[in-house]
């Protein structure tokens, strides 16, 4: 038994993704190293070019963690025989070495945590297109932020977890939510609700339209703002805030000789649908102006809100 160490009865092991730290696992990133290496003196570990790395002395091997095979990041833990692991996980094992299984205690393992400031690595999404290298504990902030990180399935109708490029999500709102698909700039839509009373936080419709090359959602939809409920229409678009700023959108609805007229500029998909929604950055209508713009005897929602988009010179 090692000094100051005592025998776990039991050792809970777990091999899915840590949730704290959106990381890849050493085994998928080493996988996509490459055979042509350029030596970086400073941390003995060769690096080749932009596309990857290789290791020769294992240093990169010792920073993955042995139970969820993420890359570990201080606090790195130890037990009193020398085995480390990742500090979610730690807590994961109930304080049980996984190798040897004696008490963990709280001991650090510094010497392997200033190793790995010395470390470059390139970004997970290499494959996806980014071809940045960054030190060791500022690659996990940059792939947070990351230009060619996949994104999230724009739909809002459920809790969807598809990721992928922009052609990628075409075709799976397509195909698989069945979302509606337009050619143009312009739009013309009628919304139907046989009892305006009830609602329940419920998207009604996502329609896309593919303008200037590029693809939009148009999102239309009844929830509570409060205690009281409205309806709201808001423009997503389909690629990073940058590009986003470059076009702009307006959204009118009326009746009656009365008009409601919104103009703003489309938000990423990389704002949740439900960020947008609660920043209420849209055409927001109250429901009894919306049962005026309706007519009749107010007992049925019918909305016509039409709209453009047009790009910044």
């Amino acid at each position: 038994m090692a000094p100051g160490g005592s025998a776990c009865k039991e050792v809970i092991e777990s091999h899915s993704p840590v949730a704290d730290y959106d990381i890849a696992s050493a085994k998928s990133e080493s996988n996509n190293a490459t055979s042509t290496t350029t030596t970086t003196m400073k941390t003995s570990v060769n690096l080749v070019g932009k596309h990857g790395i290789h290791s020769n002395n294992g240093v990169y091997e010792l920073l993955e963690c042995p139970v969820c095979t993420n890359l570990m990041y201080p606090p790195i833990h130890q037990c009193p025989n020398g085995h480390t692991l990742c500090s979610n996980c730690k807590i994961r094992v109930h304080n049980c070495c996984p190798t040897c299984r004696y008490d963990l205690g709280n001991i650090r393992c510094l010497a392997l945590e200033k190793v790995a400031e010395s470390l470059e690595l390139p970004c997970k999404y290499q494959n996806l297109g980014c071809q940045d290298i960054f030190p060791y504990y500022s690659k996990l902030k940059h792939e947070q932020h990351c230009r060619f990180r996949p994104y999230n399935c724009p739909y809002a109708g459920s809790d969807c977890s598809v990721t992928g490029d922009i052609p990628t999500l075409v075709s799976h709102l397509k195909d698989d939510h069945k979302v509606d698909m337009h050619d143009g700039c312009t739009f013309n839509h009628r919304y139907v609700k046989s009892n305006p009373h009830e609602v329940e936080n419920a998207t009604w419709m996502l329609t896309v339209f593919n303008c200037f090359g590029r693809q939009f959602c148009l999102h239309f939809e009844a929830f509570q703002l409060g205690m009281a409920p409205v309806y709201m229409a808001f423009l997503r678009f389909m690629g990073d805030d940058n590009e986003a700023k470059k076009f702009s959108y307006s959204l009118e609805v009326g009746a009656n000789g009365r008009k409601l007229i919104w103009q703003g500029i489309p938000r990423s998909i990389r704002d949740s649908h439900r960020k947008v929604r609660d920043s209420q950055d849209g055409l927001v209508i109250q429901r009894n102006l919306a049962l005026y713009f309706s007519g009749g005897d107010r007992q049925e929602l019918k909305l016509r809100v039409t709209g453009r988009i047009w790009k910044e010179e």
